[in-house]
């Protein structure tokens, strides 16, 4: 299934998604070894690279910031961190993987004890030649993430450990980029999360399929605004939230996207609400994809959605992933490196984003101008619109279907649902009515 938008063209044709698929993992390559963390220089890297490819504005929030019942934190950066042994050996080393430091560790150079050491140590028994992934962003404190195995082998002796990092009052760092429809007052929100060093699926990932959708949306003519976010896990969305209050109306559907590189099914979180549009929508696209799927209740745990939904808010934003955040044994280790994603899933995963926002965008709502009876289709040159048997068929059909159905209270959607018809027939039938008379678009006056 391609859905139309809603001037009848395909939302992917111009879009080949083998080239793009590799543009998105050699993307990943590069932001692959960037250390980033809730603030600091790696966030602020990111968004520069990204910016070759959209035009995003950077937004620096000052540490103190008060927002909601938290406050920006100080910027963390870090240019170095080794441990050594009596020997003058690194036995574990920053700069071969950024995962070895405890994200945002204070600074420290001291010897210690092997004892001492170990209290400062983290690892995975069960896996033993991965690195965890792990943070200390709200509790100062200094440590190094290693594989079992190194830290099995870690005899008794003084240890060199050295952590040149810096805690300071800095900036929140966040992007932004929106690409403006016709309905500027209603907004599409992509959200997605940049706030982890080394990790590939979870959210290089995100972070890709965000940057190259937001290219093509740019590119295009579009009924609603997408507005793209480039932002810290739950600190970055509860200040956007928190300095964005007064318009966060203008929000009509929302998705979060992360992990979307592994070759798993996908997984959509629903709203708060449960039965928003983008929930109907996304289920719609999955279900037609012929592909394994799974829609998950909303629960107020996982990434920003949970901001997004908090019921201060309560705005229409879920969460389309592939494999669940902590469900595959890769997660926050460093084994989500560049051969846990592949071009071919960042491809799909875009092309399901492509989907979503194609039906968003075609699906409306109508008013039959003629209700009473079926209206000649002839007299208005609509037979002639047909074409072929086979598809002339379906659009007849699918005419039949929308005149019926279009009483104000029915999305065509909602007439895909019932009718088993391809929406995008469905669409090019309302295409053809609408401009011959017969309907006439119902607009919503509120949010939905």
């Amino acid at each position: 299934m391609i859905p139309v938008d809603h001037t009848g063209g395909s939302m992917k044709k111009k879009i080949d998604m083998v080239a793009t698929g590799e543009e998105m993992y050699s993307l990943i390559r590069r932001l692959y070894p960037i250390c980033r963390s809730i603030t600091g220089n790696g966030v602020r890297d990111t968004l520069q690279i990204l910016r070759e490819k959209v035009t995003l504005q950077m937004h620096e929030v000052p540490t103190g910031t008060k927002v909601f019942d938290w406050s920006v934190p100080k910027e963390w950066n870090i240019q170095d961190a080794y441990v050594k042994n009596s020997q003058g050996e690194k036995v574990i080393n920053f700069k071969e993987s950024n995962l070895h430091v405890l994200n945002y560790s204070i600074a420290v150079s001291r010897k210690v004890s092997l004892e001492e050491l170990r209290g400062h140590l983290f690892t995975l028994p069960e896996t033993p030649d991965w690195i965890p992934y792990r943070t200390s962003y709200y509790n100062e404190n200094w440590g190094f993430c290693v594989n079992y195995n190194t830290y099995r082998d870690l005899t008794d002796d003084t240890y060199e450990v050295y952590i040149d990092a810096t805690l300071e009052d800095g900036h929140l760092t966040y992007g932004e980029f929106l690409v403006e429809g016709r309905e500027k007052g209603h907004e599409v929100l992509i959200s997605t999360h940049i706030c982890h060093p080394s990790l590939c699926n979870d959210n290089l990932s995100g972070i890709a399929v965000a940057t190259f959708l937001a290219r093509h949306l740019s590119r295009i003519s579009l009924k609603y605004s997408y507005r793209f976010l480039f932002i810290p896990g739950t600190i970055g969305s509860i200040t956007w939230l928190s300095l964005n209050e007064k318009n966060v109306d203008r929000i009509w559907h929302g998705l979060v996207a992360t992990c979307l590189g592994d070759s798993g099914s996908f997984t959509y979180k629903k709203t708060r609400q449960g039965d928003a549009e983008i929930d109907d929508v996304v289920a719609y696209v999955l279900e037609q994809s012929e592909k394994d799927y799974r829609i998950a209740d909303f629960a107020p745990y996982g990434y920003d959605e949970r901001q997004y939904c908090s019921p201060g808010f309560d705005l229409p934003v879920g969460c389309l992933m592939r494999t669940t955040h902590g469900e595959y044994p890769q997660y926050h280790t460093s084994a989500d490196d560049l051969s846990f994603v592949s071009p071919e899933n960042l491809a799909e995963s875009l092309s399901m984003y492509l989907e979503v926002i194609a039906v968003l965008e075609g699906n409306r709502t109508y008013i039959n101008m003629n209700p009473k009876c079926e209206p000649q289709l002839g007299m208005r040159g609509l037979y002639q619109k047909i074409g072929g048997a086979e598809q002339g068929k379906k659009l007849q059909l699918a005419m039949l279907w929308v005149l019926n159905m279009s009483d104000g209270n029915h999305s065509l959607l909602d007439i895909a649902r019932r009718s088993k018809q391809q929406f995008d027939i469905l669409c090019e039938a309302a295409n053809h009515l609408e401009e011959a008379g017969l309907l006439k678009q119902s607009f919503p006056q509120v949010q939905p």
